[in-house]
C-alpha cells in the first residue's frame, strides 16, 4: 500500500478502533487492507451523504424562492414558521431559518447525538447562504401550482437531507422528544405542531393563504414520505449472515441498539441443503437506516437483510438510549 495511505488509514480508522492504551504502533498487512476497505466504505458514504444533502439544499431553497416567498405561503414544522415570521416581520428567510432551528439543533444534541446536531447545523446553515446568495426565477404566480410545486421541491430537499443523514427542518427532533415523554406518537405531535402553525396562518396572513398552505404542507409531506420511503420513525431489520455473532456486537457497541438473535437453518437447492445459521433481529430508526448499511458492508457485503417498516415500538432500547449517529 501506498505509504500516505498506509497512513491515512492508521490516522483514521485504526486509530479510532480500542481504547487509546490498546492502539498498537504497528500493523500487520491484513490490518492494514481491511482498514483500507472499511475507510474506503466509510469516504464512499460520506460522500454520498454530502451530495444529497447539497441537492436538498438547492431543492428546498427553489422551492422557497421559486415559488412560495412571493405569494407567502407556509408549510408545516420549523419550516413554516420560518415563512410565516418572514411574511410577518420582512426580516430575510435565511434569518428566520437559522434562528427558528437552533433550539432543535440544540435538542437534537440531546435526543439523537452530537455527530448528526453538527451536521444539522452544518445543512441548515448551507440552506441559509443558499438562500442569502443563489438566486432562483419566480416560476408562477398561480396559486395553487405554487401551493403543490412549492412543496414538492420542499418536500424534496427535506427528504434528501434525511436520506444524507440530517435534517434542515427540527420538527422531526422535537416530534422524537415529545414523544418520549409523553409516549405520544411521532405523527400526532406533528399534526398538533402545524395545526398551531396553520391556525396562526389563518389569524395573520388570511384563511385563503392558509388553505393554499396546507395543501403546500401536504405535497411537501406526501414527497418526503416518497423519499425516504415512509414516514414512520422505526424500521425493523432481520439479518442472515454467517458473521452473525460480528453483526451482533456492531449494532450493541457502534448503534446502541438492543438485539434478537434466534436460531434458524438456511435451505438451498432442490431439495434444500441444511445449514445452522444464528439470524439477528434489530429495530432502528429511519435516521440510523444508513449507518447500518454501511457498517454490515464493512462486516458482510453477501448478508441477506430484510427491513420492514414499524409504526411504533413500546419498550426495548429504542426509547430508552439516545441515537447514536
Amino acid at each position: 500500500m501506498n505509504p500516505f495511505w498506509t497512513q491515512v488509514v492508521i490516522q483514521t480508522t485504526l486509530r479510532q478502533k480500542g481504547k487509546k492504551e490498546d492502539r498498537k504502533k504497528s500493523y500487520s498487512d491484513y490490518e492494514l487492507a481491511k482498514g483500507y476497505r472499511e475507510f474506503l466504505i466509510t469516504l464512499k458514504r460520506h460522500l454520498k451523504d454530502l451530495i444529497l444533502i447539497t441537492i436538498g439544499i438547492f431543492s428546498a431553497s427553489f422551492g422557497f424562492k421559486g415559488f412560495l416567498l412571493t405569494n407567502h405561503f407556509i408549510d408545516g414544522g420549523a419550516t413554516g414558521i420560518s415563512l410565516l415570521l418572514f411574511a410577518l416581520t420582512k426580516v430575510p428567510l435565511y434569518i428566520w431559518i437559522i434562528c427558528v432551528n437552533i433550539p432543535f439543533v440544540i435538542l437534537a444534541y440531546t435526543v439523537v447525538s452530537k455527530q448528526f446536531a453538527i451536521e444539522t447545523a452544518l445543512s441548515i446553515t448551507g440552506l441559509a447562504i443558499c438562500l442569502a446568495t443563489v438566486s432562483f426565477p419566480n416560476v408562477t404566480n398561480d396559486n395553487l401550482l405554487v401551493a403543490i410545486f412549492g412543496g414538492f421541491f420542499l418536500g424534496t430537499g427535506i427528504g434528501l437531507a434525511v436520506r444524507g443523514g440530517a435534517v434542515i427542518d427540527g420538527t422531526e427532533v422535537l416530534a422524537i422528544y415529545l414523544g418520549r415523554k409523553f409516549g405520544a406518537t411521532i405523527g400526532d405531535i406533528i399534526i398538533v405542531i402545524n395545526v398551531i402553525i396553520f391556525s396562526a396562518a389563518a389569524y395573520f396572513l388570511g384563511v385563503e393563504i392558509a388553505l393554499y398552505s396546507m395543501i403546500t404542507y401536504l405535497a411537501a409531506s406526501k414527497t418526503l414520505d416518497f423519499i425516504v420511503e415512509g414516514i414512520e420513525e422505526y424500521i425493523g431489520a432481520t439479518i442472515v449472515s454467517l458473521h452473525s455473532e460480528k453483526i451482533r456486537q456492531m449494532i450493541i457497541q457502534k448503534m446502541g441498539r438492543g438485539v434478537t438473535v434466534y436460531k434458524g437453518q438456511g435451505g438451498f437447492g432442490k431439495h434444500g441443503e441444511k445449514t445452522e445459521i444464528y439470524i439477528v433481529y434489530t429495530v432502528i430508526t429511519r435516521l440510523e437506516l444508513n449507518k447500518l448499511n454501511t457498517e454490515l458492508e464493512k462486516i458482510d457485503t453477501d448478508a441477506f437483510v430484510d427491513m420492514s417498516r414499524v409504526k411504533d415500538t413500546k419498550g426495548g432500547m429504542i426509547k430508552k438510549r439516545p441515537h447514536k449517529h
